[in-house]
Order: C-alpha cells, then sequence, then structure tokens
C-alpha cells in the first residue's frame, strides 16, 4: 500500500486554484453567510482608506442582475507595473494571494486587510470581476473572469456570460477614459460564481445596512451610501455619524441610563519580531515597535443585560479577544478596589463583586488601532495580539478611576450611582443563589419560607400548576372558593407594585409586593433567573376590568418583563379575562332562564340586540362588574378561572427592543413624551369609557 502512495499523487494547487478548491478556508462557507464576507472584503479596503483620512465617501449598490458595485474616492489601486512581478499594481492586488500595501510598507498605519489575500479572494470566487482606477487624470479599467484576466465582448450589456477572451502573452490594464483633475478612487463590480456558491445564497440588505451604519460610527466623517436596485421600489439609505462611537453607544443602549457614555482613550506602545523584506527582497526578522491606540466608550443603564461590541481598525470581532480580555479583566480591578475604598457607605459587608454583577446593564464599545494585528483566521472573529490586552487594561484602570474618584458634581452623582447599582446586582446574585440552593416546594406536613398570605396548590407538577395574582383581598376571597386548589395557586396584591422602569434593582428587591413575587416564582430575577426553576407553568395576571385593573397589569407585565424576562419569552404569562356584563334572561315558553357573559361593551350591545330580535326579556338593569370582588365564587369560576370556559390572553414577545421602547415610553423616567401622547389623544377619548 505505500508503495502506491508517491510523490506523483500530491497536489500542488497554484495561484487562485487553492481558493476555488477550499474556499470555506477563506470565506467561511459557500451560502449566504461567504457571499456577505466576499463583500465585506471589497467593503473593507474602501474603509481601509477612509481609515487613513483618503476617502470620505463609499457607496455600496446591490444590482438587479445579482451582482454588487462597491465604488470609494480613495487614492485609487496603483496602476504603474510592480518591479518583482511587471505586472500592473491592479493585476497583482486581484490575482496575487497575500499581495497588497499592507504588510508594514508605510501605505497603511492601521487597516482591517492584514493577509492581502481579499481582493484576490473575491476575484477568483466571482463568475466576473470589474475594476475601474481613478488615479492621474485617467480611468484605468481590467477584468476577469473567475480570476483569470481578460477581455469580456459585452453587447447588450455587462454579464459574465458574455465572450470572454483571456490575456496569453501579457496582460493589459487598459485607458477607458478622462477624469476630473484631482479625482481618485476605485469601483469594484463583481458577479458570484454560481460554481461556488449554493444557489439559495443571496446578498441580504439588511445585514448591509447594518454593517453600514456601524461603520459609518466607528469612522467619524465618513459616509455610506447603501442603494438596494434589485426590485422595482428601490431602497436607500445613507450614514454618517460624527460622533464616534459616543453615538454608537447611544444607539445600542437599551435601557435607561445611569451613567453618561463615558470616553476611555489612551495608547501604548510594544515590541514585536515580524518577518520583513529587505531591499533585496529577502524577507528577514525585525524588532519593531508598534503603537496600539486605544478608544472605547461606556455607558450603564438601569437593565441587567450587556452589549459589549468589539472592533480591531474598524473590523467587528464578535468572539472578542485580547482586547476585550483587558478591558473586562480591568474593569473588575477597578471596581473591586472602589468598593474596597466605599465599603462602609456601600455597606458591601464581606460579599464579593463578580465580574457579571459590573457588566450588568452595561453597553460599550471597545476600540483598538494598530499596525498588522494578529487575528485567528481569515473571518477576522478574534484579535490574538497578546500584548493589546495589557495595554486595554492600564488605559481602562487610568481613565475609569479618574471618572469615578471625580470631584465634579455630575461625574460624583453618577459614580456613586453606579457604585451603588454594582452593590445591588451583588445582592441579588447572592440572595438568588442562596434562595436557588433552598428552594423547594413544600408539602403540606413541611414548614415554608414563602410569604404567608400565599395560598399555594397542592400539585408538585408543574406542568399543570398555575399561579394567579389576584388584585386586593377582597377578590382572593372569592377566588380561593372559585379555584380549584389541587393545581391553582393565589397570591394577592396590595394595591399598585413598584413600577421597576423608573426604580432602581435595590428599590424594587425592597418593595414587598415585588420580593414576595419573586419569591413564589422561585425563579431568581434578573441575570440569575432560570425558567427552569420557576414553580408554576402558567402565571396568570388577575385583575378588575377596569382603569386602576388595566394600570396594574401593566406594572406586572413591566416586573416580569424587567426581571424575568425569560417567562414572558417562554409564553408562561398570562392575562386573565373578567366579564364586563352579566345579562340575565328571563324564561321564556321552552326556553330556561339564563346567564350571559360580555366582556366589551360592542358585545354587549350586540347580544342585547340579538335578544330583543329573538324576543327574549332582558332583566334590567344589566349587571356592570366593576371589580373581582362583586362575583361569585361559581360565576368567578364559570368565567376567569375554570380551564373548561375561561379565555386567557397570552403575552408574547415578538420584538424585544420594540418592547423595551414601549416600556421605556409608558412607564420610563421620562414624562414629557407621555404628557404629549395624552394631550396629542385627548380629542379621541370616548368619556363612557371612564369608570368615575
Amino acid at each position: 500500500m505505500a508503495q502506491d502512495y508517491s510523490a506523483r499523487h500530491l497536489q500542488v494547487l497554484e495561484g487562485l486554484e487553492a481558493v476555488r478548491k477550499r474556499p470555506g478556508m477563506y470565506v467561511g462557507s459557500t451560502d449566504s453567510r461567504g457571499l456577505m464576507h466576499c463583500l465585506w472584503e471589497i467593503i473593507d479596503n474602501a474603509v481601509d482608506e477612509a481609515l487613513g483620512g483618503h476617502a470620505d465617501r463609499i457607496e455600496v449598490t446591490l444590482l438587479p442582475d445579482g451582482s454588487v458595485e462597491v465604488d470609494d474616492n480613495g487614492r485609487g489601486i496603483p496602476v504603474d507595473r510592480e518591479p518583482r512581478t511587471g505586472l500592473s499594481g491592479v493585476e497583482v492586488v486581484f490575482t496575487k494571494l497575500h499581495a497588497g500595501g499592507k504588510f508594514g510598507g508605510g501605505s497603511y498605519a492601521a487597516s482591517g486587510g492584514l493577509h492581502g489575500v481579499g481582493a484576490s479572494v473575491v476575484n477568483a470566487l466571482s463568475g466576473r470581476l470589474d475594476v475601474s482606477v481613478t488615479r492621474s487624470g485617467k480611468v484605468h479599467s481590467m477584468s476577469f473572469r473567475r480570476g483569470e484576466p481578460g477581455a469580456f465582448e459585452d453587447g447588450k450589456g455587462r454579464s459574465p456570460e458574455s465572450p470572454f477572451t483571456a490575456y496569453e502573452k501579457s496582460s493589459e490594464l487598459r485607458v477607458t477614459g478622462k477624469a476630473k483633475r484631482g479625482a481618485t478612487g476605485t469601483t469594484v463590480r463583481y458577479w458570484a460564481d454560481p460554481q461556488i456558491f449554493l444557489k439559495s445564497a443571496a446578498f441580504s440588505y439588511e445585514e448591509l445596512v447594518a454593517r453600514a451604519r456601524q461603520t459609518a460610527f466607528l469612522v467619524p466623517g465618513l459616509t455610506i451610501l447603501i442603494k438596494d436596485q434589485r426590485s422595482e421600489e428601490h431602497s436607500e439609505e445613507s450614514f454618517n455619524y460624527d460622533g464616534g462611537i459616543t453615538e454608537f453607544v447611544e444607539f445600542l443602549a437599551p435601557d435607561t441610563a445611569v451613567t453618561d457614555t463615558w470616553r476611555l482613550q489612551g495608547s501604548g506602545t510594544f515590541t514585536e519580531t515580524v518577518p520583513v523584506l529587505d531591499p533585496t527582497g529577502q524577507m528577514v526578522s525585525k524588532e519593531m515597535e508598534r503603537t496600539c491606540d486605544v478608544d472605547i466608550a461606556v455607558r450603564w443603564g438601569q437593565g441587567y443585560e450587556t452589549t459589549t461590541t468589539s472592533f480591531v481598525n474598524v473590523i467587528a470581532t464578535p468572539k472578542g479577544g485580547t482586547h476585550v480580555a483587558g478591558f473586562e479583566a480591568s474593569l473588575l480591578k477597578v471596581f473591586k478596589k472602589q468598593l474596597e475604598v466605599n465599603s462602609r457607605r456601600l455597606k458591601v459587608g464581606n460579599d464579593k463583586v463578580d465580574k457579571d454583577d459590573i457588566l450588568a446593564g452595561l453597553t460599550a464599545v471597545v476600540t483598538v488601532r494598530l499596525a498588522e494585528p494578529q487575528f485567528e483566521g481569515q473571518t477576522k472573529e478574534v484579535l490574538g495580539t497578546s500584548a493589546v490586552r495589557s495595554i486595554v487594561s492600564k488605559v481602562v484602570e487610568s481613565e475609569l478611576t479618574t471618572r469615578l474618584t471625580s470631584t465634579k458634581r455630575g461625574d460624583k452623582a453618577q459614580a456613586s450611582l453606579l457604585l451603588e447599582k454594582v452593590v445591588s446586582e451583588m445582592k441579588s446574585r447572592i440572595s438568588a443563589r442562596l434562595h436557588k440552593e433552598t428552594q423547594r416546594r413544600k408539602n403540606a406536613l413541611e414548614s415554608s419560607s414563602l410569604p404567608a398570605k400565599l395560598a399555594d396548590c397542592r400539585s408538585n407538577d408543574t406542568e399543570k400548576t398555575e399561579l394567579f395574582l389576584v388584585e386586593g383581598d377582597s377578590a382572593l376571597g372569592t377566588a380561593k372558593l372559585a379555584r380549584t386548589s389541587d393545581y391553582q395557586a393565589l397570591l394577592p396584591l396590595r394595591g399598585k407594585i413598584l413600577n421597576v422602569q423608573k426604580a432602581s434593582v435595590s428599590d424594587m428587591l425592597h418593595n414587598a409586593e415585588c420580593a414576595a413575587i419573586i419569591q413564589v416564582v422561585g425563579a431568581g430575577s434578573g441575570r440569575s433567573f432560570d425558567v427552569d426553576m420557576a414553580r408554576y407553568g402558567k402565571v396568570i395576571i388577575m385583575t378588575d376590568a377596569d382603569v386602576d385593573g388595566a394600570h396594574i397589569r401593566t406594572l406586572l407585565l413591566t416586573l416580569f418583563f424587567r426581571y424575568m424576562r425569560p417567562l414572558v419569552e417562554a409564553g408562561r404569562v398570562y392575562a386573565a379575562m373578567p366579564p364586563l356584563h352579566r345579562i340575565e334572561v328571563s324564561a321564556s315558553g321552552r326556553s330556561p332562564k339564563e346567564f350571559i357573559y360580555t366582556y366589551t361593551e360592542a358585545e354587549m350591545r350586540k347580544t342585547v340586540a340579538q335578544l330583543n330580535k329573538r324576543g327574549r326579556h332582558i332583566k334590567q338593569p344589566i349587571q356592570r362588574y366593576k371589580g373581582l370582588g362583586e362575583m361569585d365564587a361559581d360565576q368567578l369560576a364559570e368565567t376567569t378561572m375554570d380551564p373548561r370556559h375561561r379565555t386567557l390572553r397570552r403575552v408574547t414577545l415578538a420584538d424585544a427592543a420594540r418592547a423595551e421602547e414601549v416600556f421605556d415610553l409608558l412607564m420610563g423616567s421620562d414624562v414629557a413624551p407621555r404628557k404629549d401622547f395624552i394631550v396629542d389623544s385627548a380629542h379621541a377619548l370616548d368619556r363612557e369609557r371612564i369608570d368615575a
């Protein structure tokens, strides 16, 4: 067998053959994700020009024929001959792997392109690629078919299927037009090769817009124009942000602010040994001094979710790397020190702060810029340059300590609120952990640490059990008689609970009603909430069918959305629908006496009209329920609690970001938008709907 395997069985793939043979190695996959990655490679080359201050406009157009065009007003790819290959700069960039201006030659101080394979990989995986370069008053053009340079004979229009003639002896960079004096730039248009990419692969306009917005935040002053001309209804969006990553954080932040957006900026130097080309073209090792610029924007909000986005030279690193590790390590170090200094005032005790306590409610954009960073793979999802960790850590420690110890009135107040929030998160995590360790369902023979006012059920089967949150003790008495005690539990609420959208975590935990609900549900709160630990399969909010009942229901939903969101996402939170009216229909002939319940004014009027039409006598006045306490137990069971007859409204969460905006508008600290809403909507108010 060994003799059958010889050197002739070995294959040597040269040039762009390797890319076409193993495309996943370079672009990740051959589906839509890989297709978008090719586009990012071309866009990032244009962004690198903007990053160096040579361009301020990039235009990306998705065209009806399946191609995409990227145009920038940068310096333009060099068009003169590269001395070692004898080829034009354009052909070198698009046909030679590991060739370009980003290998330490001084063309780019910091760039997203590092390996010199981006443009050539896209060319190799394209059925056709056309590039036009504007330099020195001329427009230079060149075309490629699956990476091979040549000329297309375009008749009615440009297409990958046009007749193609490959260059045999020498390539030609054609001059195809004149340009205005001083005008420079590069335009790349390409058609992805259907031999490589799946038929289902398609450019995502939404992803493109998100990436363009993100890049515009990271490069202040850069205008990015996105056009989608694939359908009759053309879409077009333009992005330009002068505020940089400060605006980016404000755009990403999902909750009400505890602090302003703080910028943590600085730089550091390090040395590394890298191979470079000497004047004779030989590769030699040389020790280089690098500068790493750090620019971080942070902002803490009242929520508990963390949004951290990181970038290296405008390239997103979704899986983090050494820069994020340095940022998080320094955060923990700084807050540990500040909590020690202020331990008596904050009543920290012997508790130890955790990284997650600090990250709760944090929105951060971490950016670093350095020459020739080391990434893990061509997709550049993880930064590997080890020296960056200590540089980022030092900058964050210095800048954040200055903020937290500032004597300015505004900074001092915000620092105090932030430290209190971290301590609240820490105590919440510790109490939730202790609660989880000790929590288990108690049967009738065991003692229970649950609230005394809870009327628990007997069943241990979480799938079947239901917890009713009942408005008031009067409704509790009726509900106790109406419930099925095997699987229905009752927890009465005294009036309106705390508005947790405006309150801090500490205030929420100290509120008796909120604490009782969290304790009874038994799955923790905030970051520590574990939906699998919930003691009940359904949580049903049962309030009166009036304005106050609606307000209480809104306050309860705010609590569940803010601190027990997985329960809502799992579809386990419901709102009961008690009836508004009870229509008593007298017996008539063979028709017996009956009671009909209706749930809206319109339904009641329609029912009455139908009964009158049939000649049935309705006892007057029709009973209008003002609250659950007015119902008899059998009425409450039949209409609201018995699964065979009741109607429940499931609370769903289709769009978390939109829900966040609505809750912040209706329940947040900013009162002005609510006042405007009331004033603007006053003309549409039906006075009959007010219970007075």
